[in-house]
């Protein structure tokens, strides 16, 4: 039987997080890299999104961490820890956190990632309009630009395509223009609907 398999039958098809049924999906818990069974999670849309840092962190969805955290299974406490650990200015989850345990090898795979130590703000990459730009977005410039090292001049209103982030960077995106790569200030920028 696929993990896939095994996982829905753990979980009852339901998020082992949160119990919601929509749009599930194996979650394999970092840092691993061929997850076992009690590695991986059965996790809905919005918490993977949540714990990939896709989007911003909702407290109260979160507070189904009071029953999830108590789950004998391995990657559920693990994931249940570092949410709590994100959401730790909530006084909810410091409470639950002085509650749990885990043991000595589970608790050094909490924080192997590190993840615990972020805090639970999510900064996107946000053009002139507050909008969330993404990867392959179709962008706008809203101001002429010169490019440093370069005759090339970025007029006004110049259409970039397929954008890449700047992945340590919230600020900058990557795109083509006449042919050549630049880095484009996020806010010089406004997103093509």
């Amino acid at each position: 039987m696929k993990i896939e398999e095994q996982l829905l039958q753990r979980s009852e098809k339901k998020c082992e997080l949160c119990g919601s049924e929509d749009n599930l999906s194996v979650y394999g818990v970092p840092p691993h890299t061929n997850p076992t069974l009690e590695e991986c999670v059965m996790v809905c849309g919005k918490c993977l999104a949540q714990i990939e840092k896709k989007e911003s962190l909702d407290s109260k969805h979160w507070q189904c961490l009071t029953g999830s955290m108590w789950s004998e299974v391995p990657g559920v406490q693990v994931v249940s820890w570092r949410m709590l650990n994100r959401l730790r200015q909530e006084s909810w989850a410091i409470d639950n956190l002085d509650m749990m345990y885990l043991d000595e090898a589970t608790l050094a795979w909490a924080k192997a990632t590190g993840d615990h130590e972020n805090d639970s703000e999510v900064k996107f990459h946000m053009d002139c309009n507050n909008n969330v730009l993404e990867n392959g977005d179709t962008v706008v410039l809203i101001k002429t630009l010169d490019v440093k090292g370069s005759s090339l001049s970025a007029k006004l209103g110049t259409v970039v395509k397929n954008i890449k982030l700047v992945d340590n960077n919230k600020e900058q995106i990557e795109g083509r223009i006449e042919g050549q790569l630049i880095v484009i200030l996020t806010k010089y920028v406004r997103k093509q609907s």
